[in-house]
């Protein structure tokens, strides 16, 4: 994980030790096309994830007001990256450039050694189905459908047989230890099994980058411990690259890295001893 910041908003790239590269010469946007552009692929140490020298803002009145300021971050695979700061500080400014759900007004997404900076709605649309997966804050599960279902319907959206997509189901409900729940509905399940739900939800097409917005928010200390437990051992056992950000600071000591937003800005990361 290699993460850095740009306290400087000046675009020039900065150099930075470590496994981050340094930034490719810029280029115009490219226009949506029909057609797959070539993508740009990672090297073997390049992080699975990468935010580099990114810069969001949004209208504000007459101005615009700036949510992620020159903001550098790289996750490597297998690892968790905690985001911790206050309300409005822009930890969902910087989940929803990840997930490619917004396009910043400057620097570059790279997603699994794809750069975004060329792609359409479209391919967007595909790279997140393909290699991202997103746990939001709220399960949002649909009431009429069982645990199984869930899961299944992620699989049948990327195109999966059904035999091979509910077999996934099952596989993923074992692995968060819901085997015994795969036929029950939402209203049959407790807060902590519906976050778990929510978590194979997002594991469900394999991705490569892993985002978790407030996972233990809505549950109390044990079952948000239970949850933390199960992201952390997803991670290393499925070698996504996990974004998790949190307000609950008593497990950071357990994350592989830790960095604070603050107005926009991201401070120096630093790695967890344990």
């Amino acid at each position: 994980m290699t993460p850095r910041t740009n306290p400087n908003p000046n675009p020039n790239p900065i150099p930075t030790p470590g496994p981050i590269p340094d930034p490719a010469r810029p280029e115009a946007p490219a226009k949506a096309s029909n057609h797959e552009p070539a993508p740009e692929r990672a090297g073997a140490t390049d992080p699975a994830l990468l935010l580099d020298d990114v810069t969001l803002t949004y209208p504000d009145g007459e101005g615009r007001l700036t949510a992620l300021d020159a903001v550098s971050l790289g996750v490597d695979a297998g690892t968790v990256t905690a985001c911790v700061g206050p309300s409005g500080s822009g930890k969902s400014s910087l989940l929803a450039v990840a997930a490619t759900l917004v396009t910043p007004d400057a620097g570059r997404v790279v997603v699994a050694g794809t750069d975004t900076a060329g792609l359409g709605p479209a391919q967007k649309a595909r790279l997140r189905r393909d290699s991202i997966g997103i746990v939001f804050q709220q399960p949002n599960l649909l009431p009429a459908l069982t645990a199984a279902e869930q899961l299944q319907v992620m699989a049948h959206l990327a195109g999966r047989k059904p035999r091979e997509a509910r077999e996934r189901a099952l596989e993923l409900l074992a692995a968060v230890g819901l085997a015994d729940q795969a036929g029950r509905r939402p209203h049959q399940l407790s807060g902590g099994q519906r976050q778990r739900i929510n978590i194979a939800r997002a594991l469900m097409n394999e991705p490569v980058v892993l985002l978790v917005d407030e996972p233990t928010s809505a549950l109390d200390h044990e079952r948000g411990a239970a949850v933390l437990d199960l992201l952390l051992t997803l991670t290393r056992e499925r070698g996504t690259a996990t974004v998790l950000v949190t307000h609950d600071r008593a497990h950071l000591e357990r994350m592989d890295a830790v960095v604070t937003m603050a107005d926009g800005r991201l401070s120096a990361a630093h790695a967890v001893v344990s």
